[in-house]
């Protein structure tokens, strides 16, 4: 038999006293943590595998990161990152100089952090004093036919450079580029025969127009401060949350007619290169989303995960393939660990097309879309709002109004006995509600603040809501909410839209007559039904083959529709309603109109939960109170969706006051006896006696088959 709930039952009542604060501020001490620390606790595996996963400096032990969006998933990672980072080694600089001895390929080096900073500004330093000093050492070598003076101006220059750098003395690869600069300046010199006089000043500027002077500077393409104590560099935690070809894997910028730079200088860094000896976090969906580079995306950084190295390419032309300067010495060892943020959907979408790419990636780490309620998670939650209240320097909250925003986690996630863990959602509702408070000119957040918000933000997206109701109200669209009616039904539809989501009754209408073509469903016979939707009605027919083909073998067809739908129906819940229809037309038993069904069923006619219950009952709710309650309306949903239910007060009083009902059904049996006062079985007897009429119909209405004596 059916039940009806109580208003009770609807939803969740968090008491305000179980908490030991009147209000938030009473949460905030010196030994307080953050807000991304509660925000951790609610995600206590996930913490777990990060740390795991980022303590872990060998490569190949990247991190994969799957939840929802709003989940905290970027600003937790990012923040384990960054104190990972400052137990990590120093980052390097890296620059790129002339290479002497191969033309034209840049030679890359790596070195601590904020010395790259400190030689660029030496080799700017050593340019200025040659420019300044070349006419006199240009002048002196034509007198006395002689390089002696430039070579001891090169001399002291280079060693004022190493003394301030102590650690070029013990870098081969600098100690031989000063050596092979040296030569390369007097080399130059020696060709170069300046005339003098009047023209000679002229000769000069020329020199200076040249790429001389350009060859002897150095291209800092990473760098890091300068500290006294290395230990307060931290090692990088980059987030690229715009990935592309050149963010990532840097570029060479294009020469311009006038310009005089040489090819090293124009070599930029991307964010692998800044992130090297760190961690870089990316979101899977951000490079998906370029549909012009995103598979070359995904294979260069496949490339990058397998070699280790990085390869610096001209990305300027307009293909993206490369324009034709790439330096074979740009191969840039680098050790980086990738955070990769995905949906589970964006992520079992592509596994088993890049699997290659996603052995990378061991270490996988899931965000949870929800946790337990209990008093603990309770706590959190509440430490969470405080922290949050602190940091944005808005009102504090009553104990009443923080059970009233926990009431909001348990509907988001529809479930009385778990909490949503979308943090995203929380803070937003967590400021609308402080500007409720503050229109009021409250000292505190009250838990009519939190509803008045839930309520504002209602009212902003019911636009398309408020029009289809509109229309049932003014009969455009037929549904009846009153009376009783053979073979109709009202289901109800969840609409999800991209910034709103609400509930909406549809007409279901069944006919049945003489016939083998078992149940025909009109959505989909037009190719306007979901895959989903086809199961739910084959489903359907299973039972009534189970119910009825023993006695009877089915001589029928009946049809289905969804009444005035034209978007195309998807999804099982409504298998219930459109079983009860063909039941009544078949039958031929009325159905209360003002009775609303959402449920799935199995072939054994046990009633299963659906999703959006709160949204549906909601919305059938307002059409009834708009066109008018008169205490027979109501919905029946699934028994075991009771646990779902976290409905609005609005609601609630309603069916405390005896104007509208919530009734759920354990099986078939239980649905069909609510919605027409009469059992299965009387049902099962008169649609038996129709099927017999229907099969003598189809039986008189057959051509005779003649049988030929043998």
């Amino acid at each position: 038999m059916s039940q009806f709930l109580s208003p009770q039952q609807l939803t969740l009542n968090i008491s305000a006293q179980q908490f030991n604060f009147a209000d938030t501020s009473a949460l905030i001490s010196a030994e307080s943590k953050s807000a991304q620390h509660q925000a951790w606790v609610a995600q206590s595996e996930a913490k777990k595998a990060a740390e795991f996963g980022l303590n872990i400096q060998q490569a190949g032990f990247n991190l994969l990161v799957l939840g929802e969006p709003g989940t905290g998933r970027t600003t937790l990672m990012l923040s384990a990152m960054q104190e990972v980072a400052e137990k990590l080694a120093s980052p390097t600089d890296l620059i790129a100089l002339y290479q002497f001895d191969l033309t034209g390929k840049p030679l890359f080096i790596k070195l601590p952090a904020g010395v790259g900073t400190q030689l660029k500004q030496a080799q700017d330093e050593f340019i200025r004093q040659l420019a300044k000093a070349l006419p006199k050492l240009l002048e002196a070598k034509v007198k006395e036919n002689s390089l002696k003076s430039i070579q001891a101006f090169l001399e002291t220059q280079v060693n004022l450079i190493t003394s301030k750098i102590a650690f070029i003395q013990a870098h081969a690869s600098l100690t031989n580029y000063f050596k092979l600069l040296k030569q390369d300046v007097l080399e130059y010199l020696d060709a170069w025969q300046p005339n003098l006089g009047s023209e000679g000043e002229a000769n000069i500027d020329a020199l200076l127009s040249e790429s001389f002077f350009g060859r002897y500077r150095v291209n800092v393409l990473v760098e890091h401060g300068m500290a006294e104590d290395k230990s307060a560099i931290s090692a990088p935690a980059i987030y690229d949350n715009d990935p592309s070809l050149q963010s990532l894997f840097g570029g060479i910028e294009s020469a311009g007619e006038a310009s005089s730079a040489p090819d090293f200088m124009r070599f930029r860094a991307g964010n692998l290169l800044r992130a090297d000896g760190g961690t870089l976090l990316l979101h899977l969906r951000d490079i998906l989303a370029d549909e012009q580079n995103g598979a070359q995306l995904l294979e260069k950084l496949h490339r990058f995960l397998r070699n280790g190295t990085l390869l610096i390419e001209d990305l300027s032309s307009s293909n993206s393939q490369g324009s034709g300067f790439v330096s074979t010495q740009a191969a840039i060892p680098v050790s980086v660990k990738l955070v990769l943020i995905a949906t589970r959907e964006d992520y079992y979408a592509l596994v088993d097309e890049k699997s290659d790419f996603f052995n990378y990636f061991p270490i996988k780490i899931e965000f949870a879309e929800n946790v337990k309620a209990n008093a603990e998670n309770y706590a959190v939650y509440a430490a969470f709002i405080a922290q949050k209240c602190q940091q944005f320097n808005c009102k504090h909250f009553t104990a009443e109004a923080v059970a009233a925003l926990l009431q909001a986690m348990h509907r988001l996630i529809e479930d009385q006995t778990r909490l949503s863990t979308k943090f995203a959602d929380l803070e937003k509702l967590i400021l609308e509600s402080a500007a409720v408070a503050g229109l009021r000119g409250a000292k505190l957040v009250a838990l009519e603040d939190v509803k008045a918000a839930i309520s504002r933000k209602y009212a902003r997206h019911s636009y398309i809501e408020a029009r289809i109701r509109d229309s049932i109200v003014d009969n455009e669209l037929m549904i009846n909410v009153q009376g009783e009616v053979i073979g109709q039904i009202n289901g109800l539809t969840h609409v999800d839209l991209a910034d709103a989501s609400f509930g909406s009754p549809v007409r279901i209408s069944a006919n049945c007559y003489a016939g083998r073509q078992d149940v025909l469903t009109i959505d989909r016979e037009v190719a306007m039904s979901g895959p989903t939707h086809d199961k739910g009605v084959m489903i359907l027919q299973s039972w009534l083959h189970a119910n009825f083909a023993d006695a009877n073998p089915l001589n029928l067809t009946a049809s289905l529709v969804f009444e005035q739908e034209y978007s195309g129906v998807d999804g099982d819940s409504a298998s219930c309603a459109e079983l009860f229809a063909i039941l009544s037309s078949l039958a031929q038993v009325p159905i209360k109109q003002g009775i609303a069904v959402t449920g799935a069923m199995n072939q054994h006619g046990e009633v299963l939960p659906v999703g959006g219950l709160n949204e549906k009952i909601e919305g059938y709710f307002r059409v009834c109170q708009e066109i008018g309650l008169n205490g027979q309306q109501g919905v029946l949903i699934p028994k075991r969706n009771s646990r779902h239910l976290i409905l609005s007060d609005e609601v609630i009083d309603a069916v405390a006051n005896g104007k509208f009902h919530i009734a759920v059904m354990n099986d078939v049996a239980d649905g069909i006896s609510h919605i027409t006062g009469q059992s299965l079985a009387l049902i099962n007897q008169n649609a038996t006696k129709k099927l017999a009429s229907f099969k003598a119909t189809l039986e008189a209405n057959s051509p005779k088959i003649r049988l030929n004596n043998i």
